[in-house]
Order: C-alpha cells, then sequence, then structure tokens
C-alpha cells in the first residue's frame, strides 16, 4: 500500500462481539496501527455506513436479511474483505440453529422456552428478515482474507495487517490454521 493512511472499515454481523474486543487488544499497539490507518465503519466511529476502504474486517455470520446488506456493501466498498473469526468464515455458534427448522427455533425461543411471560413471536416490518439458516461469508461474497479463531488473538490481528501495510500476503503460522 502506498504513504497516504490506509482505510479501515470494521463491522459485527451475527456473532458475540469477540473479535472486535481482541482487535482492541492490541492496546498500545492499536495507537501505533492508527499512525498508518484511518478508521472508516467501525464501533469506533459510529459510522453507519461502510465508504470506500482499503480492508474491510468482518466478524460474524448472515443470519438476517440486513446483515446479507452490509455484508454486500462491505464487499463493494472494500478494496480488501477480511472474514474475521470462526462465526464470519463458518457461521460459527449462530449456525448452530442450521440443524433445525427455523419456526421450530422461533417457537422454542418466544412460545415454549423457559421463563416466556408473554408467548408471541415477534413480528415486527421493523425487525430484519431472517433467513432459514446462518450462512457464511463466502457463501455470499468475494472473501479476499480469512483471520481464524475464536476469537483471534490481538497478535493475529497485529500479524494480518502489518502484512497487508507492508504491501505483503497476509500469513499466519499454520499452526493457527486450524478448528477451535
Amino acid at each position: 500500500m502506498n504513504n497516504a493512511k490506509v482505510r479501515i472499515a470494521t463491522v459485527s454481523l451475527a456473532g458475540c462481539f469477540g473479535c472486535h474486543m481482541s482487535f482492541l487488544d492490541m492496546d498500545e499497539r492499536l495507537v501505533a496501527l492508527l499512525e498508518h490507518v484511518e478508521l472508516n465503519r467501525s464501533p469506533l466511529t459510529d459510522i453507519k455506513h461502510c465508504g470506500k476502504c482499503d480492508i474491510g474486517l468482518i466478524e460474524g455470520g448472515l443470519c438476517n436479511e440486513e446483515n446479507v446488506q452490509v455484508l454486500r456493501e462491505f464487499r463493494d466498498n472494500c478494496k480488501i474483505l477480511i472474514a474475521v473469526g470462526a462465526c464470519a468464515i463458518n457461521g460459527g455458534i449462530p449456525a448452530m440453529r442450521n440443524h433445525f427448522n427455523l419456526r421450530e427455533c422461533l417457537e422454542e425461543s418466544y412460545l415454549d422456552g423457559a421463563g416466556v411471560v408473554n408467548p408471541q413471536i415477534p413480528d415486527d416490518v421493523e425487525l430484519p428478515l431472517l433467513l432459514s439458516k446462518v450462512h457464511a461469508l463466502h457463501e455470499v461474497v468475494h472473501v479476499d482474507y480469512y483471520l481464524p479463531g475464536c476469537p483471534p488473538s490481538a497478535d493475529d490481528f497485529v500479524k494480518v495487517l502489518g502484512d497487508l501495510l507492508e504491501g505483503k500476503v497476509p500469513a499466519l503460522p499454520k499452526n493457527k490454521l486450524h478448528y477451535d
């Protein structure tokens, strides 16, 4: 990449936000990184839509139509798209519902679940339409790189982003490439 600041955007879809927490665990290395990058959409900036960026980091899988729209916006606006963490790469924990019918999941959660006080399945036009299955990012758009882990470590973020800033293809040690 050139000497201008590299624009980075991040977002969390269907996941737990743990990958963003690991990103923040870079601690003082994050301050050093900010000398070379500018954050676009991220929880730190509260920008709601992704502008043109060099690198997009996305954690979480796709469980509703809004997740798919956000992912497509990122793909359209980011030169490099990185699937971050198990949920983005293979659906992670949210994809456990893929073994059940969506209607059964909704009934268990909202009608038959322990502690349900006012049994009704939400039906509001403001709620995004749930997908019948949770999907990994690569099932909908082209993903350039994968940062595995649940969550990936701060060191892994430093390595991948450092490689990209140096114009290298990101490479993690083979022992990092495994299922958690």
